[in-house]
């Protein structure tokens, strides 16, 4: 009888469970039989590791086998664990010895020919392999440089299984025939899933001069409100007509955003490579993501979900970036509403019959809107074609709850014929913009240092109350808002935090009663007699 094991991660969520590989043989009818709770993908990796085996010149075994993952009792998919499926297979039929394989996790799909194809999620299955303890991890060539981002752990990527299985018994490495040039690689194909290329705007933000702030014409309190936002990580909902310039702001907030830190990066990075959405030739995504599904979306699609285990959905792949839903009233109110838990937790938790998914959602909501059917219910000296109930009914498909949860509601304007032929010095750019908002970080950060928040929109309530005092009768025309009903409890609580990201970015101790007239203004949009432009205020 031959036994040996080795290692694989089984993924739930964005979270990585070891799994050991055991295959063992014993005389009999040669069959092969596959336990331990496996989906229909993972069984049929009988079929591929069998062809990738001998076309990789090797003898498959003629004796009954079994192949048993445990622990049991955790759902298994996928076709990362061919890999671990044949290395354990040869050990057990004495090619490679067992002993080299226990301490070693393997994360790949087989070819039929014996190639070493990538899957998905590989950064946190060598995540998962590291807190377990385990030093020595092989994927394939392709994913190397992810699963590199790792410390403290050993990764050896290899090309196909008959270079693998080489280097396991210390042999010559045979090599693999180069790729024609100019060719495509048909092994990347397994680092992205269909319909997520960049026309799906659930890509990465990338801050080039075409995205720059100074291309936004007027506009002057909504560019604030952006500048507040970045630098809070406040919510921001942009109400106005067609052509004023909301998705021209929203496209720019991600270039005013700070570039993510270490610990970000892998937390983004992870995300992305669950969802198949980890470019190849960057394993590690350093700026904020940018996503922006279309109003048709479904429940799912945005908060996550899918039939078997659930994967991660907009939210998740804007974490630490921008989600930015144009056309909001368009979206289904139960597909809204379904925002509200994320909004406050900063994830979201899935329950299916297979088990719960908790995925990370701490991201900046951007929404956009028109202020009836036709656009023109704003504009001075245009006729609106919407009859008084038909704007009623438009503007009340954003539940009170949701845009309670919104820091900042500001009015964007329709741009003026003057301002468009303004040939003068525009507005700040994005440059300028982003040096004040990282500053306004760094003196949040400070004051924020050994608690659990990083961002004002983060800090609860009672905490600010109680710990970060405002400067005396700074709130007292928030309160008496409060007194007449025109402020709930939370909207109290979010304009004392947008006010505290105000006095960050003016270099203020502490809110002061222009901060807090700023902040309600940004909040409710009365008019409180104090510059809609935080240069002015400093």
């Amino acid at each position: 009888m031959g036994f040996a094991r080795t290692c694989a991660v089984a993924l739930v969520g964005v979270e990585g469970v070891v799994v050991e590989v055991q295959a063992d043989l014993e005389p009999g009818v040669a069959a092969f039989t596959l336990v331990g709770l496996p989906d229909k993908s993972l069984s049929e990796s009988r079929d591929r590791v069998r062809a990738a085996v001998v076309n990789s010149g090797g003898e498959w075994p003629q004796k009954k086998l079994t192949v048993g993952l445990s622990p049991a009792s955790v759902p298994k998919g996928g076709s990362g664990f061919d890999l671990a499926v044949a290395c354990a297979v040869l050990g057990a039929a004495e090619r490679i010895d067992p002993r080299v394989l226990a301490d070693i996790v393997m994360i790949g799909e087989l070819g039929l020919d014996g190639r070493v194809r990538p899957v998905r999620g590989v950064l946190p299955a060598v995540l998962a392999a590291a807190t377990a303890g385990y030093e020595q991890v092989v994927v394939p060539e392709s994913a190397a440089a992810e699963a590199a981002l790792v410390p403290g752990v050993s990764v050896l990527g290899v090309r196909s299984l008959r270079q693998l299985v080489a280097v396991l018994a210390d042999e010559p490495v045979p090599e693999e025939d180069p790729d024609e040039a100019g060719r495509p690689d048909p092994l990347l194909a397994g680092l992205r899933m269909p319909g997520t290329g960049e026309a799906t705007g659930m890509g990465t933000a990338h801050p080039d001069q075409e995205h720059d702030l100074a291309d936004v014409v007027g506009q002057r309190s909504a560019r604030t409100a952006v500048e507040v936002a970045a630098a809070g990580g406040h919510h921001l909902f942009l109400e106005g007509p067609p052509g004023a310039g909301k998705t021209m702001l929203a496209e720019r907030l991600p270039a005013v955003l700070p570039r993510l830190c270490r610990e970000e990066s892998l937390e983004v990075t992870a995300v992305h490579s669950v969802a198949g959405l980890l470019p190849p030739g960057k394993p590690l995504i350093d700026v904020p993501p940018y996503c922006a599904p279309h109003h048709s979306a479904t429940m799912q699609s945005l908060v996550g979900g899918g039939a078997g285990v659930a994967r991660p959905g907009a939210v998740s792949l804007a974490h630490r970036g921008v989600l930015f839903l144009d056309e909001t009233p368009e979206f289904g109110s139960r597909v809204l509403d379904a925002l509200r838990q994320p909004l406050e937790a900063g994830h979201v938790v899935i329950a299916r019959s297979a088990g719960v998914v908790r995925f990370p959602a701490r991201f900046l909501m951007v929404l956009a809107a028109n202020p009836c059917p036709c656009g023109r219910f704003s504009l001075r000296d245009a006729l609106c074609d919407c009859s008084p109930s038909a704007v009623r009914r438009y503007q009340a498909r954003l539940s009170g709850p949701l845009l309670d949860r919104v820091d900042l509601r500001v009015e964007v304007d329709p741009v003026s014929r003057a301002e468009l032929a303004h040939r003068g010095p525009g507005g700040e750019s994005t440059r300028t913009v982003s040096d004040r908002v990282r500053a306004a970080r760094e003196r949040a950060a400070a004051r924020l240092a050994g608690t659990p928040w990083r961002t004002n929109s983060e800090v609860p309530g009672r905490e600010l109350r109680h710990r970060w005092h405002a400067a005396v009768g700074a709130m007292d025309e928030a309160e008496r808002n409060l007194e007449r009903g025109t402020l709930t409890a939370r909207g109290l609580d979010r304009v004392l935090r947008v006010a505290w990201t105000v006095a960050d970015l003016v270099g203020h101790d502490r809110p002061d009663a222009t901060d807090v007239a700023l902040a309600l203004q940004l909040r409710t949009g009365v008019p409180r007699g104090v510059p809609m432009a935080i240069g002015a205020l400093t």
